[in-house]
């Protein structure tokens, strides 16, 4: 999947969307930046997050223990990936 991404000089570019399936009903902001390798650490991830690094569906987010489900998507380190699977309770 593509989604169209508006750059801050106004231009537009195409990121592939990588889907990450995961088994549980959630996984933690910062546990999901290293299961990507967008953090080695839990350091790591804990800067990224907190200096605004991390955009979770769209919005900047500072929260490193963010609950991320199905459905939600999040950027970083260039990259767009899809949460996929997981456990619906409702």
């Amino acid at each position: 999947m593509k989604v169209k991404v508006k750059v801050k000089n106004g231009a537009s570019r195409d990121k592939k969307v990588q889907d990450v399936p995961i088994s549980t009903e959630f996984i933690k902001l910062d546990s999901f930046l290293k299961f990507c390798s967008i953090a080695q650490t839990g350091g790591e991830a804990k800067i990224k997050v907190e200096s605004g690094e991390v955009k979770v569906n769209g919005e900047i987010v500072y929260q490193r223990g963010r609950k991320l489900r199905s459905g939600d998507t999040v950027e970083a380190g260039g990259l767009l990936f899809k949460i996929a699977g997981g456990t619906d309770v409702h």
